[in-house]
């Protein structure tokens, strides 16, 4: 088993459910957990060499411009609907970054 790969799927399955879990229960924790365990989702892609590594961290960067915004906006204007607006963005690029690594998953089991 590949523990690195172990950890990268799990940072990066962690940083859907936490953003979706702000959706359901609207916290401003909740949103600075999401937004941390997306930055560091993004760090571990950082440097990665697969077939789509390119679109992995862009997809996770998208992710990290929606959340740290939603952050800031949550806590300093306390505007609660940009915040879920921003998140929605944050959760739909994550989906992307699962559905790319799914397909590089296949695609890796059709090379051996």
């Amino acid at each position: 088993m590949d523990w690195g790969k172990v950890v990268y799927v799990f940072f990066t399955l962690m940083s859907l459910t936490t953003a979706a879990g702000f959706l359901y229960h609207n916290d401003p924790v909740y949103l600075y957990i999401a937004t941390g365990v997306n930055l560091i989702s993004t760090l571990l892609k950082v440097g990665v060499r697969n077939l789509l590594s390119a679109e992995l961290l862009a997809a996770s960067l998208v992710a990290d411009l929606h959340l740290v915004p939603a952050f800031f906006t949550l806590l300093f204007s306390a505007d609660q609907s940009a915040a879920i607006a921003l998140t929605i963005g944050a959760v739909i690029a994550n989906i992307a970054t699962v559905a790319f690594f799914l397909i590089e998953s296949a695609k890796t089991k059709e090379d051996i």
